[in-house]
């Protein structure tokens, strides 16, 4: 994946796509505006915004101003319906997830994971795509900031 990284914050009147900076997306308020509605639940989901190239099969950081698909992929879910949920461990933070993300078709799609061997698959998936290093690297350094502070 190749995108920007956002937290969706989904409240009960809209939802805002906010960067690690704190700025909001203002280019991206027809996704934000389709999450709202999509989602039946006020909550911070983490995740990465992409432009998904129908022609290419592929995201791309490119096509956010064009007619390709914007959509999000959630990997992390933070704070559900008034609880903070950072304190919980990450496979039930998950399980929560997908129990939020609508089915598809959808603009929120939910990001899998791996739960053993992931240096094996970190290393050939670096190798093949530049994407998914990205990908991978900013989930840990998540995850490192997470435990530090």
């Amino acid at each position: 994946m190749d995108g920007f990284r956002a937290l969706a914050h989904v409240g009960p009147y809209e939802t805002r796509l906010i960067s690690r900076r704190g700025n909001v997306y203002k280019r991206l308020t027809d996704l934000a505006a389709a999450i709202h509605i999509e989602l039946d639940c006020e909550a911070v989901v983490d995740g990465e915004i992409v432009c998904l190239d129908q022609r290419a099969g592929r995201s791309s950081m490119t096509c956010c101003g064009g007619a390709d698909r914007q959509s999000s992929y959630a990997f992390d879910l933070l704070w559900l319906d008034g609880e903070d949920l950072r304190s919980r461990p990450l496979l039930e933070r998950k399980r929560l997830l997908r129990q939020i993300v609508p089915p598809q078709p959808s603009v929120m799609l939910y990001a899998t994971h791996i739960d053993r061997n992931g240096v094996k698959f970190y290393r050939p998936a670096c190798a093949q795509d530049r994407g998914a290093r990205q990908v991978l690297t900013a989930i840990l350094v998540t995850a490192i900031w997470l435990v530090a502070f």
